[in-house]
């Protein structure tokens, strides 16, 4: 239940055509301020003004990336339980939103051939790394499987953290089983792939934000999962990004880290800007332990039939995938926070 002011608030701002457009077009995916401006037929000042007044009642929110800002329903609270209610009574069938989400499918579809080209233009480098582990359906799979095997204590898969999200290829395989997911990552490409697989899968429980994975800006224990899926080896310190998903996860919560065993294929680092060629098994099991987390279990995937390497560098050489699983000490929940890194 809400204060009677602030769901007088919400519903003040939400009782004019234009914001109640915009919270039927918003709906659909995020938009930019640009975005509503085509939707709707308005000038930019005034969906700025609108959409001031929607964020402050807490009916949207809104997250910058890069000169941009995106604006979407918002998930929890007085907000989130208001539009619920609309939307039973929102009819879309109604001329104006029809022409409104006409457009917003439009940008929509604009986003798709955007994310397609540029994927075009790296699926052959993709591809070449690809080839040497072991494949997505069954690394996913087996994600899915320690991701949802949780205890009665922990309690269902409600909202999870996807850090460093890429092209939002976690959010995706995790959508059906949680109420939440929220990805981070610094580069506004992958950002806008992303949102456009999310966009055209229809992942309204699911969305992406610009963010540090050295500061990533939730609130401690905010999530149930938290997942660095090959995100570590691309960075200066992993350790640190360690720490910081381990203060994201609530007691009894998971923090599951996918990455390369060692090896030594150099191109990776020379062609793919890898900072580190895989990790023992044992240093990355420490860092969760000095972050907090215990009961910390692995993985190792390896491809049938993989050839050992004859030489150190084999242009052959077959990358092992380890999983690494830590739990939140429910006894002594992490209150662990970095300052950005410098």
């Amino acid at each position: 239940m809400f204060l009677m002011e602030d769901l007088l608030s919400a519903l003040k701002a939400i009782a004019e055509p234009t914001r109640l457009r915009i919270v039927a077009a918003t709906r659909r995916c995020e938009l930019t301020v640009s975005d509503l401006c085509h939707v709707l037929g308005q000038s930019q000042p005034r969906v700025s003004r609108h959409l001031k007044l929607l964020c402050e009642a807490d009916v949207l929110t809104r997250h910058s990336q890069g000169t941009r800002a995106f604006y979407r329903p918002a998930a929890t609270g007085q907000g989130a339980a208001l539009l619920a209610a609309l939307e039973t009574l929102l009819d879309e069938t109604d001329p104006t939103l029809q022409r409104d989400l006409a457009r917003v499918e439009g940008i929509r579809v604009d986003r798709s051939e955007a994310a397609q080209k540029y994927f075009a233009e790296i699926a052959a480098d993709w591809d070449r790394v690809r080839t040497r582990h072991v494949s997505d359906e069954k690394l996913e799979a087996k994600l899915l499987d320690l991701a949802t095997d949780r205890s009665s204590d922990a309690g269902p898969l409600r909202d999870l953290l996807d850090i460093g999200t890429g092209t939002g290829r976690m959010l995706e395989l995790f959508a059906s089983h949680i109420d939440r997911g929220l990805g981070v990552d610094l580069n506004p490409q992958m950002l806008d792939a992303a949102r456009s697989r999310l966009d055209q899968q229809g992942l309204t429980n699911c969305a992406v934000r610009q963010g540090n994975v050295y500061n990533l800006d939730v609130a401690p224990g905010e999530f149930d999962v938290a997942v660095l899926h090959h995100v570590l080896h691309f960075l200066d310190d992993p350790e640190t990004a360690v720490r910081e998903a381990a203060a994201s996860v609530r007691p009894d919560g998971k923090v599951i880290i996918v990455d390369f065993a060692p090896h030594d294929i150099d191109f990776l680092r020379t062609d793919y800007a890898h900072h580190r060629l895989g990790f023992a098994e044992d240093e990355i099991s420490e860092w969760c332990r000095t972050a907090g987390l215990i009961e910390i279990e692995t993985h190792s995937l390896t491809p049938k039939n993989a050839k050992k390497p004859s030489k150190a560098g084999d242009s052959d050489q077959i990358l092992t995938v380890t999983i690494w699983v830590g739990t939140q000490n429910p006894d002594a929940p992490s209150t662990y926070r970095l300052e950005a890194a410098s």
